[in-house]
């Protein structure tokens, strides 16, 4: 078959993924076959069989405003004809340029150097090289860095090993390097904060920095922690001068109410990790922004002290035109008032879902909520069959859920309406009632 064949009968799409794709995170010896989408508008996903989906998780987090969302489309288009790639040593060019001087302008205070990636991971893998080779170029090299139980920061090596030790990243244990790990501030705040003073007194002279996901532990859980105890780390951290990591590749960009968590709690760290939603869900793209004085700390006749890091399509032109037309939509009115609205009707559901005895722990951040689901048959954690159990019973009713083990969350794109949540809410209750509780 030639690469313009097209498809027939017998090399369908659903035939050709099954012997030549590898999706993520997916066991393939025991998945079913994939849903092949053909099409998707607003917060609804169209498949091949013509089953409609209501797309209650962003399509993993990312989608912001809609899918298809026109705008983002147009800017796309219009930018792919002028100029759709180019070197970024050495050149420049207006996408990048503007959508770097915006993203200094809508963040905390004092984030004003832009470094440009792939995704997350990549967002996350820059930050620790930043801030490992910014104590190095001091000549006062500190190579420790905290993180909190529970994170998850990426898969590439240096964010899985900032990240929680889990199934996730157990097969490369040994080439993980060592990190300072302090309690789930969900848990326990106190403990949280009495860790990295205990640290900061023991071997605070050797570390580099403190990662975090501000306000909301993503995949370990949609686990919800205080802004009082994201500000008590921060002023620790600027006492102490350890930079500070806010890795809202989540959390940014409307998410938790707020254009960031950071901004939520009144905390400017040193350092900012942006990815997901950047582009409102249209193409991949990571960023991490830095203090001044952190990029200034690369600056020496001396070469050697140049941060050798980048990627091929770093500020790849398309991609910073859709970021610009994602953030000309995020800062509008009507889309702060969709994002109180969606907060306001996840407190409504979940005030009525909390009571039920299958559910504990419902809580809502912003646009997040999520729920733990009671299971008798197996400990929590991300291997619990009930999230599995949820997601199938969820997608026959046609909507798109994917909970973390026994952690059930909603995430929607900022145009989902009122109805279709109450439809996204009214799988849940069902479950809770039908399979679930007979299961239970």
């Amino acid at each position: 078959m030639t690469i313009d064949a097209g498809l027939d009968a017998t090399n369908d799409v659903g035939t050709l993924d099954a012997r030549h794709v590898w999706h993520p995170y997916t066991q393939h010896w025991q998945a079913p076959a994939p849903v092949e989408i053909v099409r998707a508008h607003g917060a609804t996903l169209h498949a091949r069989d013509g089953r409609a989906i209501l797309d209650a998780i962003s399509s993993w987090w990312v989608t912001l405003h809609g899918h298809a969302e026109p705008s983002i489309a147009e800017a796309i288009a219009e930018q792919a004809r002028t100029l759709e790639q180019v070197i970024f040593a050495g050149f420049t060019h207006a996408p990048a340029a503007e959508l770097s001087a915006a993203l200094a302008r809508v963040l905390p205070p004092g984030l004003t150097r832009v470094f440009l990636s792939d995704d997350g991971s990549t967002a996350v893998e820059a930050a620790l090289k930043i801030a490992l080779q910014w104590w190095h170029n001091r000549g006062e090299p500190r190579r420790l860095v905290a993180a909190l139980e529970h994170a998850y920061h990426g898969d590439t090596f240096g964010a899985m090993s900032v990240g929680a030790r889990s199934i996730f990243s157990a097969p490369f244990a040994p080439q993980l390097f060592d990190v300072a790990r302090l309690p789930d501030p969900s848990e326990d705040a106190d403990a949280t904060l009495a860790a990295f003073d205990a640290l900061l007194d023991a071997r605070g002279h050797e570390l580099a920095a403190l990662i975090v996901e501000p306000l909301v532990l993503g995949a370990g859980g949609m686990r919800m922690w205080r802004e009082d105890t994201l500000r008590a780390l921060a002023d620790r951290c600027r006492a102490r001068g350890v930079l500070l990591i806010a890795d809202e590749v989540m959390t940014g960009f409307g998410r938790t109410g707020a254009l960031f968590a950071c901004g939520r709690a009144g905390v400017a760290p040193d350092m900012i990790c942006l990815s997901k939603g950047i582009t409102g869900g249209f193409l991949p793209m990571g960023a991490t922004v830095v203090r001044e004085e952190l990029f200034a700390g690369f600056l020496s006749d001396d070469r050697t002290r140049t941060l050798f890091h980048g990627h091929s399509y770093t500020a790849n032109p398309v991609t910073c035109a859709a970021a610009l037309a994602s953030l000309r939509l995020l800062e509008s009115d009507a889309s702060t008032q969709a994002r109180a609205r969606i907060e306001a009707a996840h407190r409504r559901h979940l005030d009525a879902l909390g009571a039920h005895p299958l559910v504990r722990a419902p809580r809502v951040m912003g646009t997040i909520a999520a729920l733990d689901l009671v299971d008798a048959r197996a400990g929590g954690g991300y291997l619990n069959p009930v999230g599995r159990e949820l997601a199938t019973f969820a997608l026959e009713e046609g909507v798109l859920l994917r909970p973390l083990g026994d952690a059930c969350y909603v995430l929607p794109p900022f145009c989902t309406t009122d109805e279709e949540l109450d439809r996204v809410y009214g799988v849940i209750a069902r479950f809770l009632e039908g399979a679930r509780a007979s299961g239970a």
